[in-house]
């Protein structure tokens, strides 16, 4: 194993303290010293850039990466649908992205052929279908079909959208087969949701009884439970139950992220979709939608508010759906505007990395982790909508493998 020094630039290594002038040395995929490269070494000149870690994305729906109302519908070839899951995993590593967290829409086919290298790609960390309940949120079948045809819908290895589930057994069973096709967490959905087929963002879905039931099932296997949450209620009911964390939480209050600091809870928001979903018409959405998202942005930020005043672990994820996910580093750019530059790469890193479970490889420059980082041609910290621009990402490390850019 030949040492590589990654040298000439600035580090900002993910914990939230200032750059520095430093190089990173890099052997078989691990940082091995930080420091000063020695004379006649093996360097990448970064020629002033700034190196932070590869950008986690702890919200992704890498499934749906296909004109969402033809992908709904059921009217794409398993051909087409799958161009564009693997284009989208293509798309996330140039921007910077070297792990994502799928939250629902991908089978355990897609994690497979991108950790071979058959694929390019980030490296993801799946649920596989997501826990819904039945009628509720994450189903989209039509009103007349029968419940029990909507998994016929999933294409084995590539698309399993979600699962339906009327009581505890049947959740039971349901999450046993996530994880006997490759999931390693759950994610439920507790409310309705913004892009919605049968339910309202102020539905509850699911009892504290029938989320208890992942959890367990979650534990017993070593993991954990995210939720699909807006509203109080679900949120709470979640909380109680056991999950780790929760995604989107647009309704969050002080007494909610007080519950949820007491429970160590995690919170995800997710801007970009939000502002992707205003355009409901290049998203190939019902107009109504537009009409749900009203509002939504500025919840979010006042919920983003209360909860870092609780103190909550706070990642970021941007839930970006349909063909137009190149901009993933949008998610960056909208935290920065409401809190700091810093705060979104801390969150994007070392952060969603805590929240994922992997924070002890990645999501850090640090002897001993995996060699996940990203060149920025203009340094975000100063400009955050350079996060936004995946041609700003001039160099992208993935364990160790330079997977984007020209190096001297």
């Amino acid at each position: 194993m030949t040492d590589v020094w990654f040298a000439g630039g600035m580090v900002a290594d993910g914990s939230g303290t200032d750059p520095v002038e430093v190089d990173v040395c890099v052997s078989g995929g691990i940082v091995t010293a930080i420091g000063q490269a020695p004379s006649g070494s093996t360097t990448v000149d970064l020629d002033g850039m700034l190196l932070t870690p590869g950008l986690i994305d702890a919200h992704v729906h890498l499934g749906i990466s296909s004109p969402i109302r033809r992908q709904f519908g059921f009217e794409l070839s398993a051909a087409e649908l799958a161009a564009g899951i693997f284009a989208t995993a293509g798309d996330a590593l140039d921007a910077g992205f070297t792990t994502v967290r799928d939250v629902g829409g991908i089978d355990g086919g897609v994690v497979d052929v991108i950790a071979s290298g058959k694929v390019r790609g980030p490296r993801v960390l799946s649920c596989g279908p997501v826990q819904c309940q039945t009628g509720g949120h994450g189903y989209y079948g039509a009103a007349w079909e029968p419940t029990e045809l909507w998994n016929m819908h999933h294409i084995p290895g590539l698309c399993a959208l979600s699962l339906m589930s009327g009581n505890a057994d049947e959740l039971r069973r349901n999450v046993r087969e996530s994880f006997r096709r490759g999931a390693t967490f759950l994610k439920l959905c507790v409310t309705g949701g913004v892009v919605g087929g049968h339910d309202r963002l102020t539905d509850t879905q699911f009892t504290v009884e029938e989320i208890s039931v992942a959890v367990e099932e979650a534990a017993s296997r070593g993991t954990y439970v995210t939720v699909h949450a807006h509203n109080n209620a679900g949120i709470r009911n979640a909380v109680r139950a056991g999950v780790r964390c929760v995604e989107h939480g647009t309704d969050i209050d002080a007494e909610t992220a007080q519950l949820m600091r007491e429970h160590d809870v995690a919170l995800v928001p997710t801007f970009a979709v939000v502002e992707q979903l205003t355009d409901t018409e290049s998203m190939d959405l019902d107009p109504a939608i537009r009409e749900r998202a009203a509002g939504v942005r500025q919840r979010m930020a006042r919920a983003l508010a209360a909860s870092r005043a609780a103190g909550l672990r706070i990642g970021l994820g941007s839930d970006l759906i349909g063909p137009h996910q190149k901009r993933r580093g949008e998610e960056l750019r909208l935290r920065a505007e409401l809190e700091s530059p810093m705060h979104a790469l801390v969150s994007a890193t070392s952060v969603n990395a805590d929240i994922l479970g992997i924070g002890k490889t990645v999501g850090t420059i640090r002897v001993g982790m995996q060699a996940d980082m990203v060149a920025w041609q203009q340094d975000p910290l100063r400009d955050a909508k350079v996060f936004a621009d995946p041609d700003m990402a001039a160099l992208v490390v993935k364990s160790g493998n330079i997977v984007k850019g020209d190096v001297r």
